[in-house]
């Protein structure tokens, strides 16, 4: 139940004005077609946060070992600092009128987009601390869908009204207070 409550609200909180919300407002205007698009992003992040789940959860069986722990630590850390980042869209990230509709074009671009974006990189991370696959994918798919189905419905409105440095500064203290009890565990400061 840790990993997938953990996952679940790092994940929630790093998406929080990222580049994959960003493109969620976008495919919604454009398309103006909401269920296709949530489903979209729902396949999209299951598939993309498996991938990063296990890669995480296989590095851990394979490097297992105390310095290992560490890298994962400081991982974490390093997630911190990258989450106090604003991310924007950029051109190359916009998807191009598809010819397969929303549910197609959202899948294709989210899953494209989410590769090597912090909220995938926390998911590999995730996983190797929990080393458990599905409760960490599920977790990190349930903070996507929270953060990007109101993007869908909502869009720019959700984003003018939420103050992104305070959420991008809770997300950075989440990422933060988890290194550093990795890190204190690892030390065998904590019991």
């Amino acid at each position: 139940m840790e990993a997938l409550l953990t996952s679940t609200a790092v994940v929630a909180l790093a998406e929080i004005g990222d580049k994959t919300q960003l493109l969620a407002i976008v495919l919604a205007t454009r398309f103006k077609r909401p269920w296709p698009i949530v489903a979209g992003i729902f396949v999209a992040t299951l598939a993309n946060h498996f991938l990063a789940a296990l890669v995480g959860e296989q590095a851990a069986a394979i490097l297992d070992g105390q310095w290992f722990r560490y890298l994962v630590a400081i991982s974490f850390i390093a997630m911190a600092a990258w989450t106090l980042i604003p991310d924007k869209l950029d051109e190359d990230d916009t998807p191009r009128p598809s010819r397969f509709g929303p549910f197609v074009a959202t899948a294709i671009a989210f899953f494209l987009v989410e590769m090597g974006d912090k909220t995938q990189i926390a998911t590999i991370a995730l996983g190797a601390r929990f080393q458990s696959v599905i409760p960490v994918m599920a977790g990190t798919t349930i903070g996507m869908m929270l953060a990007n189905v109101p993007a869908v419905f909502l869009g720019n409105a959700i984003i003018q009204r939420v103050p992104l440095n305070v959420v991008r500064t809770i997300a950075a203290l989440l990422f933060l207070a988890i290194g550093l009890w990795l890190l204190a565990q690892t030390a065998g400061l904590l019991g």
